[in-house]
């Protein structure tokens, strides 16, 4: 069963005034528990808008929502149930840190839970550990730690929570290559420790190529496609025309595609550049062996 499903979802602000804008518009979808899963598009596109309804921070205009196979606006659904079982983790969340120690902060929504001290104290320290928070940082006030740990910690102020469905809206913007992986490796570890659903949502193509199983791609308010991440890097033409970027390294194959190299153009990853260029040796070597044993069929005393 679909752990999130969307049916006909549109989204309209400001309905009645010179500002009306469709944001959403009739996006069916359906994602599976246990998957990771990149939600791209331009500025505009809708992304952040639909996320927003995943956990029923805004409410359709039209269409339905499903968690668990329950319609969220459902009146006998408590919608606060419903952002306990989804965690949304804003973008630069770490201006959203106020208590005294970064113990309180990861603690604060497991208390809200109504969980016991115990499990609350189990969560906050094996979600530090994911997060690579160790026990002295935990008594710590959050405003002493750097910027890349501040995120962390308010990435784990959500994690703690347990949610079912994890969505983090460009969590490593403004960080740098270093910060950026270390999230990334954290996130993929808490995946694994937990099995929820992650969702992310990010502008870069490498962060998506790097990170996503599927990808969700939004464009001008209605659901482009979503696919499997290969399977959307073999549209690279149509991305490129719609405003977003692709990974330097399948810029590189498409180039050598355009200069007669026969070679395929879905590459998005350095691990699978590396794989395509091993095979493509390997066809080019056989090819000119069966060449060279032509010739000799052909000619007898060929050397």
């Amino acid at each position: 069963m679909a752990v999130i499903k969307t049916e006909k979802l549109t989204y309209t602000y400001s309905i009645g005034t010179p500002f009306e804008k469709t944001a959403v518009k009739d996006v069916d979808l359906e994602i599976g528990e246990g998957e990771l899963i990149g939600v791209i598009g331009h500025t505009g596109s809708g992304k952040s808008t639909l996320i927003r309804h995943f956990n029923g921070l805004s409410k359709p205009t039209s269409g339905k929502i499903y968690i668990d196979g329950q319609d969220i606006w459902d009146k006998s659904v408590n919608i606060r149930d419903i952002r306990f079982k989804v965690g949304l983790v804003f973008q630069y969340p770490e201006y959203q840190i106020f208590e005294e120690t970064v113990y309180k902060d990861i603690a604060f929504g497991p208390k809200n839970m109504g969980l016991d001290d115990k499990e609350i104290d189990r969560r906050v320290r094996e979600t530090a550990e994911i997060l690579g928070l160790t026990s002295a940082q935990l008594e710590r006030s959050p405003f002493e730690l750097s910027g890349g740990q501040k995120r962390r910690v308010a990435i784990a102020g959500v994690m703690a929570m347990r949610p079912k469905v994890l969505i983090l809206d460009e969590p490593t913007a403004g960080l740098d290559p270093k910060g950026r992986d270390l999230i990334f490796s954290q996130v993929r570890k808490y995946h694994e420790q937990t099995g929820s659903t992650i969702l992310l949502v990010s502008h870069s193509m490498e962060d998506m190529a790097e990170f996503a199983e599927k990808i969700i791609v939004m464009n001008n308010a209605e659901l482009y496609c979503f696919l499997p991440t290969p399977e959307v890097f073999k549209r690279a033409d149509e991305i490129t025309a719609m405003g977003l970027d692709v990974p330097q390294i399948t810029r590189v194959f498409r180039l050598l595609r355009e200069r007669g190299v026969d070679i395929r153009t879905d590459v998005y990853t350095l691990g699978y550049a590396v794989k395509t260029l091993k095979e493509y040796a390997q066809n080019m070597h056989s090819a000119a062996g069966m060449s060279t044993t032509f010739r000799k069929e052909k000619d007898p005393d060929a050397q």
